[in-house]
């Protein structure tokens, strides 16, 4: 008797000891969003520290967090700056205020974390998966990098106050802005080089996003409630938009009255924040300029906005889901704990037998016409 219970005693601790050495593989069939935290300045209340996976198709239930770095020398959680994905490489991309952290897609791991001179700010990854221009941190350059390796392949030097950046859909063109110049630099990536300006807008940019085409920017500039549109042909600012019927107050951050907008992927809506009066603002994007149409009241403050790949979901960094045509909040994100999750760095991943096969962009970037 004595030896069938030890034998039993030991099949149980080979089982337990088996499962905690052989964590389940994770879920690599469907959609998913991939959310990065503190995505919120530093703020661990919106979600926590990680990157919280939602599964789309169950009405965006929690499905996991995958621990992350970027941590200070105290060990903090730093600020989230951006994310990226890449379907060909299989790889994730988090950078916080120090660190670039490059993850597998299908086990979760950490590949690798590095610091870059100058710090990290949002950056943008080639359709290909294999070069990413990373801005510094509000410094006067951008790093141009092997994102397989992290290595650094060139130095842009723009004095601009580096900071946000979209990839050209074609590869051929990255966009550069920063928070001090009223100029949009389009850097040509063959020689990753600038090749010419956009503007001057009427004060420093902020969010922006392009057209499929690449022939339209539509940007945010400090002091202004809506939006600017620039010509990414000729250079010149053509409109200038304001949203009607709001006031723009004094937000709670950024300082800007909107910092955040996107166009649908079929290019026929651009959305806008409205930080200060916890709204999207819609605009009909089939008519230049841009109509205002509509509004969706949010549950906090809007800081970002993008859009899932198929263009029926909007998702503002307040953590609602809303559905695109009917303007209905459909869902809203959440942890495993239950809390509210904000974030202003998500991205979307589809996955089919095991791979990954698609991957979103963290800007609400148009997808029409790809080929200028």
């Amino acid at each position: 008797m004595k030896h069938r219970i030890a034998l039993v005693l030991t099949a149980l601790l080979s089982v337990a000891s088996a499962s905690v050495a052989a964590p389940a593989r994770p879920a690599t069939e469907g959609r998913f969003l991939y959310v990065a935290v503190p995505g919120i300045r530093n703020y661990l209340e919106f979600g926590g520290h990680g990157v919280l996976v939602f599964d789309i198709d169950r009405g965006h239930a929690f499905v996991r967090r995958i621990p992350a770095g970027g941590r200070n020398d105290k060990g903090q959680p730093l600020n989230v700056k951006g994310i990226a994905a890449n379907p060909a490489t299989r790889r994730l991309y988090v950078s916080t205020l120090q660190f670039l952290t490059c993850f597998d897609l299908m086990t979760d791991a950490i590949i690798w974390e590095k610091a870059f001179p100058g710090g990290c700010d949002r950056m943008a990854l080639s359709p290909d998966g294999k070069v990413m221009y990373l801005p510094s941190l509000e410094k006067d350059h951008w790093h141009v990098i092997d994102a397989l390796t992290g290595d650094i392949l060139r130095r842009i030097e723009i004095p601009s106050g580096a900071h946000n950046t979209v990839y050209g859909a074609d590869g051929a063109a990255a966009y550069l802005a920063g928070l001090r110049s009223p100029m949009l630099r389009v850097a040509e990536t063959i020689g990753h080089t600038i090749a010419r300006e956009v503007g001057p807008f009427s004060a420093p940019i902020r969010p922006f996003t392009v057209n499929g085409a690449q022939t339209l920017a539509f940007v945010n500039v400090n002091n202004l409630l809506g939006f600017e549109v620039g010509d990414l042909r000729t250079g010149r600012m053509l409109h200038r938009v304001e949203v009607q019927g709001f006031e723009k107050g004094t937000p709670k951050r950024h300082g800007c009255p909107s910092h955040g907008i996107g166009l649908t992927p079929d290019e026929r809506e651009l959305w806008v924040c409205d930080a200060v009066n916890e709204r999207m603002h819609i605009f009909d994007a089939t008519v230049m300029p841009p109509r205002q149409v509509g509004a969706v009241r949010l549950r906090e403050q809007p800081g970002w906005i993008t859009f899932s790949l198929d263009g029926k979901l909007a998702y503002p960094s307040t953590g609602e889901v809303v559905e695109v045509t009917t303007r209905r909040i459909v869902a809203a994100l959440s942890d495993e704990t239950g809390a509210a999750v904000h974030s202003e760095k998500m991205v979307e991943v589809h996955f089919s037998r095991g791979l990954p096969v698609r991957t979103g962009d963290q800007f609400g970037v148009g997808r029409v016409n790809h080929r200028r």
